[in-house]
C-alpha cells in the first residue's frame, strides 16, 4: 500500500497498470507512472520540510529507480510496497547526501508516528512490532527505532540522542535481544 491512499481503489488501479506496462504496454506505464508520481510528491514534501522544493528530485530520482529496477517488481506482492520501498531508500539517500541539518531532526516525543510510514508497508506485522516495541525500555526503544527503523548509522544517532555510540550499540543489542527472546516460542 502507498502512503496516503486508499489500499483497494488506488492500489488496484496502479497494480492492474503497472502489470500491463510489465506486459509491454508503453501508454499503462506512462499512466502508472503519472499516479505513483503524485502519490511520490506528497510522500517527499510530508518528509523532506527542511528543503520541499527537493521533493520533485527525490521524486524524479524514485521514477528513475523504478524503470531501473522494474523487472525486480514481484506480482505477487502489493505495488504500493515496493515503491514505498524504493521511495525510503531515496529520502534515507538524500538526507545522507544533504547533511544532517537541524530542521530535519523531529522530536523523539514523535518516534512512534514516525515509525509508522516506514511499519505502514509492512502490514500486520508493522502493528506486531510497534507493539513490541512499545514494552522496551524507552533508551532502547529509541535506539532501535533510529539505527534499525529510521535507518540513522550509529554515529548519526548518538549524535541525535547525546548518548555514546558504544552505549547505543548496547542499546540495540539489548532491545533486540529482549524483542527476539518475547517472539520465540516457549
Amino acid at each position: 500500500m502507498l502512503p496516503g491512499f486508499p489500499p483497494d481503489a488506488i492500489e488496484g488501479q496502479i497494480r492492474a497498470l503497472w502489470l500491463c506496462a510489465q506486459a509491454g504496454d508503453d501508454q499503462a506505464y506512462h499512466a502508472a507512472l503519472r499516479l505513483v508520481a503524485v502519490r511520490l510528491r506528497g510522500f517527499f514534501v510530508s518528509r523532506w520540510t527542511a528543503m520541499p522544493d527537493n521533493a520533485e528530485d527525490l521524486v524524479q530520482e524514485t521514477l528513475l529507480a523504478l524503470h531501473l529496477q522494474r523487472d525486480s517488481y514481484d506480482p505477487r506482492l502489493p505495488l504500493g510496497s515496493w515503491v514505498f520501498a524504493i521511495a525510503r531508500h531515496k529520502l534515507v539517500d538524500a538526507w545522507r547526501r544533504y547533511g544532517r541539518r537541524e530542521a530535519l531532526h523531529e522530536p523523539l516525543d514523535g518516534l512512534a508516528e514516525a515509525a509508522q510510514p516506514v511499519l505502514a508497508a509492512e502490514g500486520c506485522a508493522g502493528r506486531d512490532v510497534l507493539r513490541l516495541l512499545a514494552t522496551l525500555p524507552a533508551a532502547q526503544h529509541r535506539a532501535i527505532v533510529l539505527t534499525k527503523l529510521s535507518g540513522l548509522t550509529m554515529a548519526e544517532a548518538s549524535a541525535r540522542t547525546g548518548v555514546s555510540v558504544s552505549a547505543l550499540k548496547v542499546q540495540v543489542h539489548r532491545g533486540l535481544k529482549t524483542l527476539a527472546a518475547a517472539i520465540r516460542p516457549a
